[in-house]
């Protein structure tokens, strides 16, 4: 009788602990922390390995029992970028297409709201295990909180003439972007199971995580996957990283399928049969990272392609489908850092301010009033206006155009530690504020104006994904952008504050530039 009564109580136990869930490919036993209850390394599809290398992700095998999700799977294979400010939690292997979740520990029947994070990492750097990433402080406030793992660097993009002859009508090239796809259809399927609204998703992401939110706002394949969309440090112009056709109409031309060839013929493979993708396909990991990082992509564009044009999933850039109305219509926050990236390879200053044509001497102006020498921190001042800080106001002016609820930031603030280091908040560091990890980040150096600001950031967040309006008690109102007054909210030292964009003159500028506008 003892033994009946313990089986039944096992039963109701796990259907109704904090720990254990049910999603369509089995049972999951989490992790309670708190009031947050993590699930971590959950498989959303096959391993990619195999003949699954350079396919789209399969569907993941059920498994049956109940399994443990209390630790990261593996992060996707790459060669770690040394200085990264998000280092990798795992060791990298190309089995690597998993989904963690954060939710309320007691969220019971609740329809949540729901945090998608995709990392940065220049897409052949970056995944979900790094310490900054931890989705606890989001899901403390009441929003089930996902990040997952998408394929990098070769193994993420790349075409070859046998790949288009395997799947001729499928989807080629960019297995990134299929991945994040597949990634959002499997919280559609799936987050009720954890507490969350499948129809109350917001998406964000920094760098090219930014910019693969800016892909998935613009591929006609996410439509309906997510309603809310945040850019951090995303770009949005075309001009800096161009995407090349997967297909090659000319040899002599940049395509996704004359590097692939390149790539093969560097690794002593020939011919663009069945064969030479088999060999391919057999190559070890290490020989498809091939030395890829951060550090060595730009030596790497003879055979590695990144984001390309496929005609299917891609089928223009973000900035063609903006300004062309493609893009989905939901409310959008975009902005960049007061020391973001930009890569300048000037010489002189007169390098520097050509591209401005007529307007170089305004351009010198605004950028170089004081008459510094310093030619590479200004052509990098000039880049990172071009790169990141314009985009961002391009896709808020944009959006705001097609009526779409859309807020932009600065990010100025500086960690108390670091201000006799950095003249400017530098590209993603606001991430552990943003997350509300910084203790993660600066550890015993952290200030209470440094946590301040780091619940401040979080709060706006929370708020944008709770109701569409970043507006958090307590903390100054957000304004909706527009045009003619040009306000952002500037994570300034002194806190949050709403200002007219300091940098108007020069951003002017900077889009007469690109645009050709009068």
């Amino acid at each position: 009788m003892k033994s009946i009564f313990a089986f039944l109580c096992a039963i109701s136990c796990f259907a109704a602990s904090a720990d254990t869930v049910r999603i369509d490919s089995g049972s999951l036993r989490g992790a309670v922390s708190g009031n947050v209850t993590a699930f971590k390394g959950v498989p959303f599809a096959a391993p990619p390995i195999g003949a699954n290398r350079w396919r789209p992700p399969q569907p993941v095998a059920h498994w049956s029992g109940v399994r443990d999700a209390t630790q990261y799977g593996a992060d996707c294979a790459q060669l770690p970028f040394p200085s990264d400010a998000a280092p990798l939690g795992t060791k990298p292997s190309e089995n690597c297409l998993f989904v963690n979740v954060w939710t309320p520990a007691a969220h019971g029947s609740a329809k949540l709201p729901v945090m998608v994070w995709i990392y940065g990492g220049g897409y052949v750097n970056g995944g979900s295990s790094p310490a900054v990433y931890d989705g606890t402080q989001f899901a403390a406030k009441g929003v089930v909180f996902v990040s997952f793992n998408y394929r990098v660097g070769r193994f993420g993009f790349f075409a070859h003439p046998a790949l288009t002859a395997e799947n001729p009508d499928g989807l080629l090239g960019n297995y990134a972007f299929m991945d994040q796809i597949a990634a959002l259809q499997w919280v559609k399927r799936n987050i009720a199971a954890f507490g969350g609204d499948p129809g109350k998703v917001t998406l964000f992401g920094e760098s090219a995580g930014g910019g693969s939110v800016l892909t998935m706002l613009t591929t006609p394949l996410a439509h309906g996957l997510f309603q809310k969309a945040i850019i951090e440090s995303g770009g949005g112009r075309s001009g800096v990283f161009l995407m090349p056709p997967v297909h090659a109409t000319d040899p002599d031309k940049p395509s996704g399928e004359n590097n692939g060839l390149a790539f093969a013929k560097q690794a002593g493979i020939t011919g663009t049969g069945a064969d030479a993708l088999a060999k391919l396909r057999a190559l070890p990991e290490d020989q498809i990272v091939k030395g890829l990082n951060m550090a060595t992509m730009f030596g790497q564009t003879a055979i590695y392609s990144g984001p390309m044009i496929d005609g299917k999933l891609v089928v223009e850039t973000p900035e063609e489908a903006i300004l062309a109305g493609h893009e989905m219509k939901v409310p959008v926050i975009a902005g960049a850092n007061s020391a973001d990236i930009g890569f300048s390879f000037a010489n002189t200053m007169d390098a520097v301010f050509q591209p401005f044509g007529a307007d170089r001497e305004k351009a010198a102006a605004a950028y170089n009033a004081s008459g510094s020498t310093d030619v590479k921190a200004i052509g990098s001042l000039v880049a990172m206006d071009k790169m990141m800080v314009e985009p961002a106001r391009f896709v808020v002016q944009q959006m705001t155009l097609a009526g779409q609820p859309a807020f932009e930031y600065r990010f100025s603030y500086v960690a108390e530690s670091m201000r006799k280091e950095w003249k400017g908040a530098p590209h993603a560091t606001e991430i552990p504020f943003v997350f509300d990890t910084v203790k993660a980040r600066y550890g015993e150096d952290l200030t209470a104006s440094d946590e301040s600001t780091a619940r401040a950031a979080n709060a706006y967040w929370v708020a944008f994904a709770k109701t569409g309006d970043p507006a958090p008690a307590g903390l100054p109102k957000w304004p909706k952008y527009d045009p003619k007054a040009d306000l952002l909210l500037n994570f300034a030292e002194t806190g949050p504050m709403v200002e007219a964009d300091p940098w108007k003159t020069r951003l002017d500028l900077v889009e007469k530039s690109v645009t050709g506008s009068k």
